[in-house]
């Protein structure tokens, strides 16, 4: 096979000198690269973007840097970023105390296996989050994504009844709307119908759903809107792993809004019919909804929980799972005497060392002071969208603004508006949401509702 020639890239070979087999001599070595517009039109033909085709008309566009809630574009245009890089900048971009901690680290160590060997940054991070959920959470497993964090709950589930002799309990049930992630597990338990997984139902394992919360948030919990909860738990408990929700918000699925009461009968009903609990709080944790967790909300813990996201403050992809003791002690004591999964850059020290700098920066600040400003700021910015036309719901819940379409949008025709206007908003579906940096300031927050509405109108 004939190897590519490097094209964008190479390697000055005056500053490279041949050694012995298998040995470079050190460099320093010099790297030519590209301009930006020579490399731009391969980002339109090699390369893939998140739900796109890979040869596509939808424009990618181009940042240049980054800085507080401004994304500043190649041709020095600058937006005020609503999508907080879905979900996850809560402090920003380019956080002087963020960029420090990476920088401390890696004069340390940028990464080592975390089989047989272990780190303060790992270390420290598990105490702060053991410390900051609920209590009967009292074991970490950390992993790369968001996803790969629901998978490893699904398989804590699975193993931990494994381990209890009742294999037969190998099925999940998750609520209509959901979304938990792209990864094979994590899409199986996503919303088969309405979910952006369709294309692989019959090779995906066949889970069991639930008609999602009716009841809107704040506006109580009946047995009406449970009933369908307690069925399905009563006909397919002895089939069932876990429950999987994510608690209060339904994000991907739907951006939808639904009353802590739901949560607590769920908590009530996995008990009596011997169902572990996995909370999805992959978007919801750190803040977000109002509460550092939303479980908080309803006062009830999960046998098993995912964070993610917000987790590191947007700098690295870091993910943890977290599980009671009764999971992990019975799968210490049955064979293989082993959870059964392992990330190669399991508990990097660069993201634990950021993620442990992040929660650090949050809880010293007055986040909730910040998102009490920014749900103020999005129920004044985005009321006149209740008079619009097409528009069927505008709901706010935190450091969350939602406006829903009778009908799907014109993605691409929307984004390109925003950009126009200044702000980076990426609709999808029905929905038009804002999920902002929590230092947004008032003025740049009113920015971006009126582009909603200008854009909308």
């Amino acid at each position: 096979m004939r190897l590519k020639p490097l094209g964008h890239l190479s390697i000055g070979r005056d500053s490279v000198t041949k050694g012995r087999v298998g040995r470079i001599a050190p460099g320093p070595y010099t790297v030519a690269v590209k301009s930006f517009a020579e490399l731009l039109p391969l980002d339109r033909d090699a390369v893939w973007h998140p739900y796109s085709a890979l040869r596509t008309e939808s424009p990618a566009y181009p940042v240049r840097c980054a800085g507080g809630v401004r994304l500043v574009l190649e041709d020095g245009r600058e937006l005020i970023d609503g999508m907080a890089s879905w979900w996850c900048a809560i402090h920003g971009y380019n956080h002087p105390v963020l960029n420090q901690a990476v920088r401390t680290q890696l004069d340390s160590m940028a990464h080592v296996m975390f089989g047989g060997l272990t780190h303060r940054p790992a270390l420290a991070l598990s105490e702060q989050l053991l410390a900051l959920t609920p209590a009967d959470l009292d074991a970490v497993f950390f992993s790369d994504s968001g996803s790969v964090a629901v998978e490893v709950a699904l398989k804590l589930a699975l193993q931990y009844w494994q381990g209890r002799g009742q294999s037969g309990k190998d099925r999940f049930l998750s609520l209509a709307g959901a979304y938990h992630g792209d990864t094979l597990g994590a899409m199986s338990v996503c919303d088969p119908v309405t979910g952006m997984h369709r294309l692989f139902r019959g090779f995906l394992p066949e889970q069991y759903f639930v008609q999602q919360p009716g009841c809107r948030f704040g506006a109580g919990c009946s047995e009406a809107d449970t009933a369908p909860l307690r069925d399905s738990l009563r006909r397919h408990h002895a089939r069932l792993a876990a429950l999987v929700v994510e608690p209060i918000v339904q994000g991907a699925g739907g951006m939808w809004f639904y009353d802590p009461g739901y949560l607590r009968v769920a908590r009530q009903l996995c008990d009596e019919y011997g169902v572990l609990l996995i909370f999805d709080e992959i978007a919801t944790g750190f803040g977000r909804t109002g509460r550092l967790f939303a479980l908080e909300h309803a006062g009830v813990c999960p046998d098993i929980l995912c964070l993610g996201k917000a987790l590191t403050g947007g700098y690295l992809g870091l993910a943890a799972t977290l599980s009671c003791r009764a999971v992990h002690e019975c799968i210490d004591a049955a064979p293989p005497h082993a959870f059964m999964h392992g990330p190669t850059f399991m508990a990097n020290p660069l993201a634990c060392s950021v993620a442990l700098a992040s929660i650090t920066l949050l809880l010293e600040g007055d986040w909730q002071r910040a998102v009490e400003r920014i749900t103020a700021g999005l129920h004044r910015g985005l009321a006149p969208c209740r008079d619009l036309p097409g528009v069927v719901d505008v709901r706010v819940l935190g450091a969350i603004g939602v406006v829903e379409m009778a009908a799907p949008v014109a993605v691409d025709t929307l984004v390109a508006r925003f950009v126009e206007a200044g702000v980076w908003v990426r609709p999808f579906g029905k929905l038009l949401y804002l999920m902002p940096p929590y230092i947004i300031a008032d003025a740049e927050l009113d920015t971006l509702c009126s582009a909603v509405v200008s854009v909308l109108s």
